[in-house]
């Protein structure tokens, strides 16, 4: 990236994913002056009892004003409003960006709203963990781990390339790839996943107490990380849902075929089956291994 630091990067939406970036932002000297946007005062008062941030403001359109960098870490659902409140403010030559995981919605709920000469890049940090909130962030979550950007036809190769830069500061290794593609790919790895998560776990919390209190006591590796899927923020998976709804019910229609030959398999004692099935899914867990990526 250009060693020229922001001058003034805005966070709007400063969760785990918005205050970590900040964290970057200030241990690398990326920024002059952090601003810090969220939807509560409670919140900002968080930000700023950790000094996360030079400015806080409610107001998405006060902190994206005059800003270079501006960085949408909010909800999906709040992104169409965000982007109408603060296009007219972004500055000719700016970086808009976001950190959601479904690129196709943030393409269409913002890019409506960026006028000529703002540089538009969404991207996703594939990093996180259960916990949200200012107070959960901290920068070495990202080392290691992917950060897809999907820039929208025309995008200046230049500031791409500065975005591209912010990501690997924070020690991420950058993917480009369209939001289409990046949504299908993400119903996979991601998506689906917490899906099952939550129905599993609320599955269990459907069982009679007797039983339920001996799932809870006897919880052994995974039962126990599903629940640490299943306690990630809810409001922003219901959003990631909505917003991805045909990649994951793609995803979703092609695991409940597979669920339905593993059911049968079982109930005919096709042993071989089942031994070829595991052996082959287990070869997916030492190629996530190898790549850095457990």
């Amino acid at each position: 990236m250009s060693d020229q630091p922001f001058s003034r990067a805005a966070i709007i939406g400063f969760g785990l994913i918005g205050s970590s970036l900040a964290r970057v932002l200030r241990r690398d000297g990326m920024a002059r002056t952090i601003v810090a946007c969220a939807k509560s005062q409670a919140t900002l008062d968080i930000v700023q009892s950790l000094a996360l941030a030079d400015e806080v403001t409610l107001d998405p359109a006060i902190a994206a004003r005059g800003a270079d960098l501006v960085v949408i870490g909010s909800p999906h659902s709040t992104y169409a409003e965000i982007g109408r409140r603060i296009g007219p403010e972004l500055a000719q030559g700016a970086i808009l960006t976001d950190v959601g995981s479904v690129k196709g919605a943030a393409v269409r709920d913002l890019q409506p709203h960026v006028p000529p000469g703002v540089h538009f890049i969404p991207g996703h940090p594939v990093a996180g963990t259960e916990f949200s909130g200012p107070a959960a962030g901290f920068a070495e979550m990202f080392d290691g781990r992917w950060c897809i950007l999907t820039p929208v036809p025309g995008t200046d190769p230049a500031a791409l390339e500065r975005m591209r830069g912010v990501w690997q500061s924070a020690g991420m290794k950058v993917e480009i790839m369209t939001p289409e593609h990046h949504d299908m790919v993400l119903a996979m790895t991601s998506h689906l996943p917490h899906c099952i998560a939550y129905t599993i776990v609320g599955t269990a919390t459907d069982l009679e107490e007797s039983l339920k209190s001996e799932v809870i006591k006897f919880s052994a590796g995974g039962f126990r990380d599903f629940t640490r899927i299943a306690a990630s923020d809810p409001v922003m998976w219901r959003d990631v849902f909505l917003a991805n709804r045909e990649a994951v019910l793609e995803m979703l229609q092609r695991f409940t075929e597979d669920l339905t030959a593993l059911q049968r398999a079982i109930r005919w004692g096709e042993a071989a089956k089942l031994e070829e099935l595991f052996t082959r899914t287990r070869a997916i867990r030492r190629s996530i291994i190898e790549a850095n990526q457990a």
